[in-house]
This record gives C-alpha cells, structure tokens and sequence, in this order.
C-alpha cells in the first residue's frame, strides 16, 4: 500500500470525554501519521462527526437540516485535527465538497491527487456534501476517486465480529472477511451503501482499533491485529 485513506470516527477524536476533543489523543494519532509520511506514504483523512452530532438521532428535526449539521460537524473536525497535525510538522489540505468560506479548498480530484503526492495530509470533510449519505460512503468514494490503495477504518473496537460483542458474549470475531459477506450478514463495518461501493471498485479495507498502541503504524507496516475485508 501507498497511497492510503484513514476513516476516523467523531467519537475516537473525542477519547474518554465521549464529546468533543481530546488532544492528546489526536496528537498520538498525528505522531504516528508523521512516521508514515515521512516514511514515504500518502496519506488521505475523513472523520465522522459523532463526537458533536448525530443526525440521525435527532426524531423532531427535518433529515437534510440534521445532515448539514452533521456535515459541519466534520468539517470542525478536520479543522481540529489539522491544526494539531501541523504542530507536530505536517502539511495539510482541508478540502470539502462545498464552499466553506477561506476555512477550506473546494474539493477536485487534481488537486487532492497533487496535495498527497506533495506529502500533505489530505482532509476530506464534509461528507459527499448531500443528505442521507454517511461519512461510511464519503470514505469510499473519496478513496476510489483518488486511487487509493487501501482503506483503514479506525474504530473504538477491534475488528469485525458476527455480531456485536457488547451485547453477544458469543461473538466471533473475523480475521478476514469478503466484502459480500459483510453485505450477505450485514456485519456493519460500514453502511450498505458504502458496503456495495467497496465491493463494485474492489476497494479493500482494514479495521481495527485506534485504542491499541501505535495501531495506525502497526496496521500499515504488517503488524495488524484486526479485521482484512477483502474484495
């Protein structure tokens, strides 16, 4: 792999607060991002924004006004991140699908190509930039548009299981998995429709937890202790 996009969620962003930031979390993940960039890798990031909303847990709320939160959600996010990112060094292009003042760049595939290929980390915020479509989606189709090799979706647990292991003591969890299964089974990795996205452009994906020391690093350099769901 080389040219890579990392999915993290609004939550793991938040740490142990469960809202919001936590800095040294964000600045663990940003050390080890260094490590990979300076080590040759390009490097794409898009965040969830569950860390400040939800849309879809909002019952009294029209659908497309609760997904422009969320959207804006994420773009303070990668904001955030971004700026912890440069205090350890890096470079970094915030781009959105939608004009957001002088905080961003409008979104085109040239030029998130060129910003990688110039070692910047690359921000994908935003969403798909249109209601009803996860960040899970916004992931996959920035990654396919880009050509990037691999996807790694860093979540708070540590693979994929047959069911969900909070709730399951007999869950089972996946060293790999086929992405029709994950679709067959509805195993959640990622939503459906991102699900059918990954499996048309035969987009792989690696999940596991951000928890776990230097798991970003150790994901990409061979040492990976979590889920491969293949296409």
């Amino acid at each position: 792999m080389k040219r890579i996009i990392i999915k993290l969620s609004g939550e793991a962003l938040a740490g142990d607060k469960k809202f919001g930031f936590d800095e040294e979390t964000v600045k663990g993940i940003a050390v080890q991002i260094k490590e990979l960039i300076d080590s040759g890798f390009e490097i794409g990031v898009v965040t969830g924004g569950g860390n400040f909303w939800r849309g879809r847990s909002s019952k009294n709320m029209d659908r497309v006004k609760a997904d422009q939160i969320g959207m804006l959600a994420t773009v303070m996010n990668c904001i955030y991140v971004s700026e912890i990112f440069r205090s350890v060094g890096l470079k970094t292009e915030i781009l959105t699908p939608f004009m957001v003042g002088s905080f961003t760049k409008l979104f085109s595939k040239d030029l998130a190509v060129e910003s990688l290929q110039e070692g910047k980390v690359v921000f994908f915020a935003g969403g798909t930039g249109h209601p009803y479509f996860s960040t899970d989606t916004g992931v996959l189709l920035r990654a396919i548009e880009v050509d990037a090799d691999v996807i790694l979706l860093a979540k708070s647990i540590d693979g994929v299981y047959s069911a969900d292991p909070a709730k399951d003591p007999n869950a089972v969890k996946y060293d790999e998995v086929n992405i029709q299964e994950v679709i067959d089974k509805n195993l959640q990795v990622v939503d459906i429709t991102a699900s059918i996205l990954a499996r048309d452009n035969e987009m792989e994906m690696y999940v596991f937890s951000l928890n776990e020391e230097n798991s970003i690093v150790n994901t990409v350099k061979g040492q990976f202790k979590g889920t491969k769901v293949l296409v």
